[in-house]
């Protein structure tokens, strides 16, 4: 039962792909991250080199990865009590995104943690459109939305406390998505009011990331329907499952997802080692 560690995606896909994709739904972070690290290269997160690693068990067989591409968190997924051990021993990880009973498996190993967000992952189940439906109509992304665009992602990072200094990658995301047809905004009387992005179908799955609604615009169903109209093209375009994040601290959000038929899956916590008293 050994850790085995590398900065290379492809080194890392060979030997843990199979295991992600037997489970993608909750391996979803790993197969867009890694995705993302094939197609841009090993910087594509920021300047830091990525650390990949898989869990070999006693039967020899993969069951268990950690992923950090910083400056964001360790991503590591339901590990064996022996597998975390191990792991910290190896490793010094001080910021871990992991479902809730890894997470306080890796809290053990550290002086003191705070929890910095709760996570609940969802799947579509039978998607029920928004009731009642809002004013306006979904519509493609264009390169003329880019500035707008833009903004809303800088606007969504802000909101979820995502590291700083990013334009470069919202560019390139952006970019992307337009082109390929994964980016949608829900437009009323003309005026864009609210977006939502899909990720590549990765292993079956694609899953629905950003969300987001000016200020201006919250709070009359425009984030419920951009997000059932993406949902709903996904699962068109051959996805067996459609996937999403909400922030449990915020009920809205979650209310918004469950009432157009999503179910959840697990929870995750991210958390960050502090010293013993802080």
């Amino acid at each position: 039962m050994t850790w085995t560690f590398t900065d290379d995606v492809d080194v890392f896909l060979d030997a843990a792909g199979p295991s992600l994709a037997a489970r993608p739904a909750e391996n979803t972070v790993v197969l867009t991250v890694t995705a993302a690290l094939r197609r841009h290269g090993p910087h594509a997160y920021g300047e830091g080199d990525p650390v990949m690693g898989w869990w070999r068990g006693a039967d020899g067989e993969v069951a268990g990865t950690v992923l950090q591409t910083p400056p964001y968190p360790a991503t590591l997924n339901a590990l064996a009590p022996e597998a975390v051990a191990s792991l910290m021993a190896a490793r010094r990880f001080t910021h871990v995104n992991a479902d809730r009973a890894t997470a306080l498996a890796v809290a053990d190993h550290w002086p003191g943690h705070r929890v910095d967000e709760e996570q609940r992952l969802y799947r579509l189940g039978e998607l029920t459109a928004p009731s009642p439906a809002p004013g306006g109509r979904a519509r493609p992304a264009t390169p003329s939305d880019r500035a707008l665009l833009l903004r809303w992602y800088a606007a969504f990072a802000g909101d979820i406390g995502g590291p700083a200094g990013h334009g470069e990658r919202h560019g390139r995301a952006v970019d992307e998505r337009t082109a390929e047809g994964r980016l949608t905004l829900w437009e009323n009387e003309g005026v864009p009011v609210s977006m939502a992005g899909i990720s590549l179908q990765l292993a079956g799955t694609a899953r629905v990331a950003p969300v987001y609604t000016p200020p201006e615009h919250r709070g009359r169903g425009y984030a419920a329907a951009v997000t059932a109209e993406v949902s709903r093209a996904a699962r068109e375009a051959g996805a067996d499952e459609v996937l999403l994040f909400t922030d449990l601290a915020n009920p809205t959000s979650n209310g918004v997802y469950t009432r157009i038929g999503y179910r959840a899956v697990c929870d995750r916590l991210l958390i960050s080692a502090v010293a013993d008293g802080d």
